[in-house]
């Protein structure tokens, strides 16, 4: 009975023994409490803790990543869109993780969640569509700071989708429609105004050489008798307009009329 009493005695010593040792990989620290205050951080590598006087916690010092879940949001513009984010961070104060808050995964999280809807809600939406790493940098900045005191380093933030409605879609595609029409009536309107310019500037050196008005001239009528057409019409210049009189009008007419007597005996 005495020997049994003895190896259950040396059995519990080795098993006592053997829990002391606790074995802490590189990226794993233990946050060590000596009956309930804190004692110390330890690792990596082989630690020490004694039984039913110390406790250890171990904190994982990679980083986490934190994917946020969608969240529903109303732009600055009143557009309503669901966004939803990754969030990258790491502990870089063991102690501070467990001694200022409780759970700092679950606490990082639903501060990522508030402050996703908070600072995108002052944005309007073209902004959450463009402006994405300014947005990225200032959420990181405050997560930043709120996370400081509990020993959390935030590495990264990335906006992953900015979902809209289907009805908001068709608006904006609407609007993007009536803006590539606008913008093709600008460039159209600026086309014909360079060419009025273009023109003007042509006609402003005609004129300052009247032999290359009649060379011009020349030149068109070879390039209509060139075509094939039954009817050519020879455009008279203004000038030559001018100078006929009013006899040489009635001159014009009395041949005219003669004209039409001699059909009529025929």
């Amino acid at each position: 009975m005495v020997t049994y009493s003895i190896a259950v005695i040396v059995v519990l010593v080795v098993i006592l023994i053997i829990s002391m040792f606790k074995v802490l990989r590189e990226y794993e620290r233990a946050v060590v409490f000596l009956l309930g205050r804190f004692y110390e951080v330890k690792g990596p590598g082989l630690v020490i803790i004694v039984p039913f006087i110390q406790q250890m916690v171990r904190v994982d010092l990679r980083t986490i990543v934190l994917d946020v879940p969608t969240q529903d949001l109303i732009t600055r513009d009143n557009v309503s869109v669901h966004v939803n984010a990754v969030v990258y961070f790491k502990v870089v104060d063991p102690k501070m993780a467990i001694n200022n808050v409780e759970n700092y995964l679950e606490a990082t999280s639903q501060l990522s969640q508030t402050t996703l809807r908070s600072v995108l809600g002052q944005h309007e939406l073209d902004e959450l569509l463009s402006a994405r790493e300014e947005l990225n940098r200032g959420l990181q900045g405050i997560l930043d700071q709120h996370t400081d005191n509990w020993g959390i380093k935030i590495a990264n933030v990335e906006i992953k989708h900015v979902d809209l409605d289907d009805s908001m879609v068709r608006a904006l595609a609407r609007q993007a429609e009536a803006e590539r029409s606008r913008r093709a009536k600008v460039i159209h309107a600026t086309g014909e105004l360079e060419a009025s310019v273009k023109l003007q500037q042509a006609a402003n050196e005609l004129n300052k050489s009247p032999n290359a008005i009649q060379l011009r001239y020349f030149q068109t009528l070879t390039e209509v008798a060139n075509e094939r057409t039954s009817t050519i019409i020879f455009p008279l210049p203004i000038n030559l307009i001018d100078k006929l009189t009013a006899d040489d009008v009635s001159e014009m007419a009395k041949i005219k009329l003669q004209g039409l007597d001699s059909n009529k005996e025929k």
